[in-house]
């Protein structure tokens, strides 16, 4: 498994939302200036991120995003699946596969179902607020 830019750049979208978090919407030219991020690669993750549950949107004057629920309730895990679609390790396990004929007699499939299980509880267990936890000189978030 490995994480996109776009699940990295969108774990730093929802930091700097969260540190910014208030009942205003935050313009999104404020967020690709802090986070140096091409906005025309930004307008799809807020979208992605927005159609997940995690965002309000408000386009026009005096329009932005902001957080819909508190950084504590949003899990990393949330996010990722959002930007990345199933984190599966091996293609038998995402939820779109075909059922494969040799699951029955496979003797990695447990170690993979393991590796699979530790991931999701990892990342479910992690929430945008602890990322904020770290004190930070700057809005400028490294992932």
């Amino acid at each position: 498994m490995k994480i996109s830019t776009r699940g990295r750049y969108a774990l730093r979208v929802m930091i700097d939302l969260a540190e910014h978090h208030s009942e205003k919407y935050i313009p999104l030219k404020d967020i690709v200036s802090r986070q140096e991020i091409s906005q025309k690669y930004l307008e799809g993750i807020m979208t992605d991120l927005s159609k997940a549950g995690m965002l309000d949107a408000l386009h026009g004057k005096g329009g932005g995003y902001r957080l819909n629920r508190d950084p504590d309730q949003i899990t990393i895990l949330e996010v990722l699946l959002s930007t990345e679609g199933d984190l599966a390790p091996i293609s038998c396990l995402d939820s779109s596969a075909v059922p494969c004929a040799r699951a029955a007699e496979c003797r990695t499939l447990p170690m993979w179902e393991n590796l699979y299980k530790l991931i999701r509880d990892y990342f479910s267990g992690i929430t945008v607020a602890d990322l904020m936890s770290r004190p930070s000189d700057c809005d400028n978030y490294v992932i």
